[in-house]
């Protein structure tokens, strides 16, 4: 009986462990708005390279001078690095330009598109509108 029961819990364990990674990843068209782009010129203020996605935030000043600070979300950090992305590529306070899909809720979220570094280098930096990493 002991057995059975591991193995239930172990069956139960990996199929709630597989849901949650499933609706964890979602299509970029439920989120962003994949018919324009907007572009924001900031100061990074953290880059996380997490999974599924990396997250970058940076400071944005707005038409009347407020600082925002802006979520933009990139594809896997596999998917960077196999585009050329290094981790050192985004240091806090340094300036960079990104161009992407705004959020649909007009949050102060972006899918990046592309990222221009200071250093003058442009990275493609999201997943393909029609999907993949």
């Amino acid at each position: 009986m002991t057995t059975r029961i591991s193995a239930g819990v172990a069956a139960a364990l990996a199929a709630s462990v597989l849901a949650s990674a499933v609706s964890a990843h979602h299509s970029l068209t439920v989120e962003f708005d994949i018919n324009r782009t907007v572009t924001l010129s900031g100061v990074i203020t953290e880059m996380k390279w997490t999974n599924p996605h990396a997250w970058l935030y940076v400071d944005v000043k707005d038409e009347k001078g407020q600082v925002r600070n802006w979520a933009i979300e990139f594809g896997s950090p596999n998917a960077l690095y196999r585009r050329g992305w290094r981790q050192t590529d985004l240091p806090p306070r340094n300036t960079i330009t990104v161009t992407g899909y705004p959020s649909l809720d007009q949050s102060l979220r972006i899918s990046a598109t592309d990222v221009k570094l200071p250093d003058g280098r442009t990275l493609f930096a999201g997943s393909p509108v029609g999907g993949g990493q």
